[in-house]
């Protein structure tokens, strides 16, 4: 069930989408349940996409915009796997990469520009550009042959799809999926990670310190190794003071023993 703010964010995206449609995008909500937006991509010229028209459909849960949506390709593009989850930064796949801030056109805007990468994910396949030329080509048929698009867009129900505009922008691709605009690094890449042996956790010493893979040319410290007299004396550390317990009363008995023996008359 939607929450009152997932219904107001939605309500004011769809009136925004509408009043401003970004390049190559089309996207809607269904009547009936305002969690559910169906989007068609227009594949941008100079791409093995172009002249295609890709259906698909993005699935909110009720705490968006707190929680990231589902995303699914419809049509057949050579790029994606249809009715399948797709894995990119703004779905949920990666919920701890996802910013409210984020709206249903910055994530569409992202799933095209992703879609003329060939970067390898989740719910993508690779086929050669002819392949995806091809399928392109039968996209707005295959479309037209689906109900549920024929019924949320019938303004694309023509017997041709429509050309682009002259005017229509390229769109930005990003370096990668994960180097999203105003989106901060996780904070584990990078960061030193510490491993510890069983004893030491007890006392929260680390004894080897690496270095986590990073994203840029950094590279990677070399591991701080213990030495072999250090880990010996950590593995006996949890009983030391069983060892120096001991030690005192070894030398209360001696010592007692020795009195005695001093004390006795020969």
């Amino acid at each position: 069930m939607a929450s009152k703010s997932a219904i107001r964010r939605l309500n004011k995206e769809y009136k925004a989408i509408a009043q401003s449609p970004p390049p190559y995008i089309c996207a809607k909500p269904l009547e009936n349940n305002i969690l559910e937006w169906h989007y068609v991509l227009r594949g941008p010229q100079e791409t093995p996409y172009e002249g295609g028209e890709y259906h698909g459909v993005l699935k909110f849960p009720g705490e968006y915009p707190f929680k990231p949506p589902a995303i699914q390709m419809i049509t057949p593009s050579g790029r994606f796997q249809t009715n399948t989850n797709i894995c990119t930064t703004m779905s949920n796949f990666h919920p701890n990469l996802w910013n409210p801030t984020w709206s249903v056109a910055t994530i569409l805007n992202g799933l095209l520009s992703f879609m003329v990468e060939d970067e390898t994910t989740t719910g993508g396949i690779r086929m050669t550009d002819r392949d995806r030329r091809i399928l392109a080509g039968k996209s707005h048929n295959f479309n037209l042959d689906n109900s549920k698009f024929k019924e949320i867009f019938p303004e694309l129900c023509t017997p041709q799809a429509a050309p682009l505009p002259d005017n229509v922008p390229k769109p930005q691709v990003p370096a990668s999926t994960t180097s999203v605009p105003n989106l901060p690094a996780p904070q584990n890449i990078g960061a030193k990670v510490q491993f510890f042996t069983p004893h030491a956790q007890l006392r929260n010493r680390p004894l080897v310190t690496k270095v986590a893979p990073a994203t840029g040319t950094e590279e990677p410290e070399a591991a701080v190794v213990p030495s072999p007299r250090r880990s010996r004396w950590f593995s006996f550390e949890p009983y030391y003071k069983l060892y120096v317990i001991l030690v005192i009363f070894l030398y209360l008995i001696a010592a007692k023993l020795i009195s005695r023996a001093a004390s006795t008359p020969v």
